[in-house]
């Protein structure tokens, strides 16, 4: 089958986020450079390596969550929002290994799909985590024919799903954009001004401190598992690298959030450089359960497919 230059960025998105997601789960919550300590150079292999609760290239809720929103897309042709928040709390149910504290809540709650998270937000005054960014890969995808407005408009309203906080949104729709912009070819990174622009002028100013050139993960103000320097980590990555590899390997390397962050990076660096740019040996390992859906079991070319028909 000949696939297109931009069914290839769309492929290396989906599968380049699940891809960051399964390396960095055993790194998560430890600290800087123990991705490196271990696995001293690119190419080496061994990468998969499990550990922390997880298997070999088992993915995490990022991906899982991922999934969910995918197939939704796909089968309704197109964003049916009490749809996905259905799935959300069927996954929820059946108790996957891991899941967000605030998710969690949320989803478990008992409100309505349009009202949990919001409800939840007005309680709490907190859900600025980047549990919304980490799942963003496959709506991306989907919605970046459409141009800026709709794709980033998407983002935001698959985000209020879960995080009644508009950082939260905000983040996943400069997410959506950079990733649109990847796919038509272009450089994300030379987009960013542009999408900071579409950005709510509430949450400008924050977003374009952590989208800076000059802006590091260690400048960082709070844990990476908040939504700005998530984002801010992954865009730091990609311009401070020149492969996929390198990419997602300074990503894990961070410490802290590593599966969401590397998630997030192996998202934007597989829609620049395409899935052929991602080392074989880690989609080979990459396998992602789905609680809720029987034993199911999705693989790297499963994922291959969701993208292919995502893209489409």
């Amino acid at each position: 089958m000949t696939t297109s230059p931009r069914v290839e960025r769309a492929i290396g998105c989906v599968v380049g986020s699940a891809v960051g997601d399964a390396l960095g789960a055993p790194f998560e919550f430890g600290p800087a450079g123990a991705f490196s300590a271990r696995f001293p150079g690119p190419g080496h292999g061994g990468e998969m390596c499990g550990g922390g609760g997880w298997d070999p290239g088992e993915a995490t809720d990022d991906t899982q969550m991922a999934v969910l929103v995918a197939q939704s897309l796909l089968e309704h042709d197109g964003l049916d929002l009490p749809d996905v928040f259905r799935r959300f709390q069927r996954w929820a149910a059946a108790g996957p290994k891991d899941i967000g504290l605030q998710t969690e809540a949320v989803l478990g709650s008992g409100a309505p799909w349009d009202l949990a998270a919001a409800l939840h937000f007005r309680a709490n005054q907190r859900a600025a985590g980047n549990g919304a960014l980490m799942r963003a890969a496959p709506s991306a995808v989907r919605f970046a024919a459409l141009g800026r407005d709709a794709t980033m408009d998407a983002a935001r309203r698959i985000a209020a799903l879960t995080h009644g906080d508009r950082a939260a949104w905000e983040g996943a729709a400069v997410f959506h954009e950079l990733v649109r912009v990847a796919l038509d070819g272009g450089d994300p990174l030379d987009a960013v001004p542009d999408a900071l622009r579409a950005v709510h002028p509430d949450h400008r100013d924050r977003y374009a401190l952590v989208l800076a050139a000059d802006w590091h993960p260690d400048l960082a103000t709070e844990f990476n598992g908040a939504v700005w320097p998530c984002l801010g980590s992954a865009v730091w990555a990609l311009r401070a690298t020149s492969t996929y590899e390198e990419a997602v390997r300074a990503a894990v390397d961070l410490g802290g959030d590593t599966d969401t962050v590397a998630a997030v990076t192996g998202g934007l660096a597989g829609a620049v450089y395409g899935v052929g740019a991602v080392p074989g040996r880690w989609p080979a390992a990459l396998h992602v359960p789905l609680p809720g859906s029987g034993d199911r079991v999705l693989r790297a070319e499963d994922l291959t497919e969701l993208a292919r028909r995502l893209a489409g």
